[in-house]
């Protein structure tokens, strides 16, 4: 509410140099601070101090409800602020409806006439205009009837030309200001979100700026399954006095869904009153009265729809096309967001399972240097125990004793067999891939490893495909394995480079990192088992990848290391053609 100011004088100062000065202090405007409101008070007063106005008003079109409201005010009772018209009525509703000055000379005598202040005798008003549209009305009052002339309504339809112009720039100043604080905010977001892994945190990072983002009462997100047309709540944000109790936590139709538009048409969509229609018979629609407008925007995870991102305004509000453009890009933002978290998981899952598989095949190994080390005894046992036999006679009870000895290497020397069997891939399993669709698999798995670590990977397909006989799974276990020791050696960020060519009926896969290097202690062991770097290393990885390179008649080698970084060469034998 507006301090209500003394009256000005009864008579105006009306030379054409003093309305020059005026026209000049009211363009002066826009050149400064950018604070529109200040500018519609200075307005108001250069205007009234002009004229022997006893009262007078600047009034604007709220652009959310349609009412000509008051902006600011001087002369008039205190609570004239809460005053608002439709377009047409009153005096002000008419200049701001045809976009024509009024002069009313008897107040009485006009029907359009509103009373606002009981003394009022002679009114008249000039529309503000702003790009061809009518956006408000400059309103002044005297207390004596025929007290403004034609003179003087042309005189101040010239005032309201001129601060139509200067409120207008100022107006688009402050949304200029105000698109570059939600821009700065949206790029601040961009980057906290990239570290964000949990999907709840994730959303509820996105509901409070969402909320934030305009100013609303309420923001959500809602989460759908395509495949049963079922909504659920799985995130918020709201103002301190609103009622948790109003929103619905149970899953719902989508059939009963006011969001569901949003998804249904695949764009942004604006619900401007929720109590005349829009929002009854939604079971979404949170059971709050003091929610007026809506805006929904879709958020499609891989082209899929994944949920809903809405805020909710407490007042009536008309979104503009800059709101909408400001939530469909938010709802990217989700699901860029959630599309990242659930590549963080299947990571962490692929990582879990590597491990798991890793552990797997050391106990295979192991399995197999225990069957190998056995082997060779064994055989020898078997070689001299035979001729043992014949040196006791027919019925001799050692001869049996023999005899169930040769049973019993023989049954040993079967599970040895087994064992090492059991140790390498069947060659059943090995089938014609492409090196590159491997390599291509396999990265596409470390993305979102890649972003977390600061690392830049530098990665070229082949130019022609190279084609080898391989168990895909175990390439792309050793390929896995390489990628996350260079990561790890890159704590604080840096450059992975892989490069794969063909010489001589072999391919070369060249892992390059830019990390800290291997120590010189350890570059001589890196291949034997329990040997780590790291103390939350299990030392298994490149003697489990080593042993698989073997399996397929490849190579696995240390070509480089120092401060600068490492260099690790993956060979295999192509196939012909």
């Amino acid at each position: 509410m507006e301090a209500e100011l003394p009256s000005p004088p009864l008579s105006g100062i009306r030379s054409p140099q003093s309305d020059i000065e005026r026209l000049y202090r009211i363009a002066a405007l826009a050149t400064g601070r950018g604070d529109a409101r200040a500018a519609e008070r200075a307005v108001l007063a250069e205007v009234m101090a002009a004229f022997p106005a006893d009262s007078g008003s600047l009034s604007l079109l709220n652009p959310h409800t349609g009412y000509l409201e008051i902006s600011t005010h001087q002369g008039l009772p205190p609570d004239t602020g809460d005053f608002a018209l439709k377009l047409g009525q009153g005096v002000t509703g008419w200049v701001t409806l045809h976009g024509k000055p009024l002069l009313i000379a008897d107040v009485g005598q006009d029907p359009r006439y509103i009373p606002v202040r009981a003394k009022v005798r002679c009114e008249m008003a000039a529309p503000l205009v702003a790009q061809g549209q009518p956006v408000g009305v400059i309103n002044l009052d005297s207390d004596r009837a025929n007290a403004f002339a034609e003179a003087d309504l042309a005189r101040l339809n010239r005032f309201a030309e001129e601060a139509g112009r200067t409120l207008h720039r100022l107006w688009q100043l402050e949304r200029l200001q105000s698109e570059s604080v939600q821009l700065e905010t949206l790029v601040n977001l961009g980057h906290s979100l990239v570290a964000r892994l949990e999907e709840s945190d994730l959303m509820a990072t996105l509901a409070r700026s969402g909320r934030s983002l305009f100013d609303a009462r309420l923001c959500t997100l809602h989460a759908c399954d395509p495949s049963q047309h079922v909504f659920e709540l799985q995130a918020w944000s709201a103002e301190e006095t609103f009622s948790e109790g109003a929103l619905r936590r149970e899953p719902f139709s989508a059939a009963e869904s006011m969001l569901a538009a949003a998804l249904r048409t695949g764009r942004v969509c604006e619900f401007q009153s929720l109590d005349a229609g829009g929002g009854h018979g939604a079971i979404d629609l949170p059971a709050d009265p003091s929610l007026c407008s809506a805006l929904a925007a879709p958020v499609l995870v891989d082209g899929a729809p994944s949920g809903v991102l809405a805020v909710f305004t407490a007042s009536p509000h008309r979104f503009s096309d800059a709101q909408k453009r400001l939530l469909a890009a938010l709802a990217s933002f989700a699901a860029v967001s959630l599309h990242n978290a659930r590549l963080y998981a299947r990571v962490f899952q692929t990582e879990d399972t590597l491990r798991k598989n890793q552990t797997l095949t050391t106990l295979g190994l192991l399995a197999a240097e225990i069957a190998h080390e056995i082997r060779n005894p064994l055989t020898v046992i078997k070689l001299l125990h035979g001729p043992l036999g014949t040196d006791f006679p027919e019925g001799d009870p050692r001869r049996r004793d023999l005899q169930v000895i040769t049973e019993k290497i023989e049954q040993l020397e079967a599970i040895v067999a087994r064992v090492l069997s059991f140790a390498r891939a069947p060659a059943a399993l090995h089938s014609r891939w492409a090196l590159g669709d491997i390599l291509g698999d396999t990265l596409h798995l470390l993305r979102a490893k890649l972003a977390q670590a600061g690392v830049q990977l530098r990665y070229s397909a082949p130019e022609h495909p190279l084609l080898v006989e391989a168990h895909k799974g175990q390439l792309q276990q050793v390929f896995l394995n390489l990628a996350l020791n260079s990561l790890q050696a890159m704590p604080l960020g840096g450059q992975l480079a892989i490069t794969c060519t063909a010489a001589d009926g072999r391919a070369q896969i060249d892992f390059t990192d830019t990390g800290t290097g291997i120590a010189p202690e350890l570059q001589e062991k890196i291949f034997e088992p329990f040997l780590s770097g790291h103390a939350s290393g299990s030392g298994l990885g490149l003697a489990i990848a080593r042993r698989i390179m073997q399996d397929h008649h490849g190579e696995l080698t240390l070509v480089a290391t120092g401060p600068q970084g490492t260099t690790m060469r993956v060979a295999l034998p192509l196939l012909a053609g």
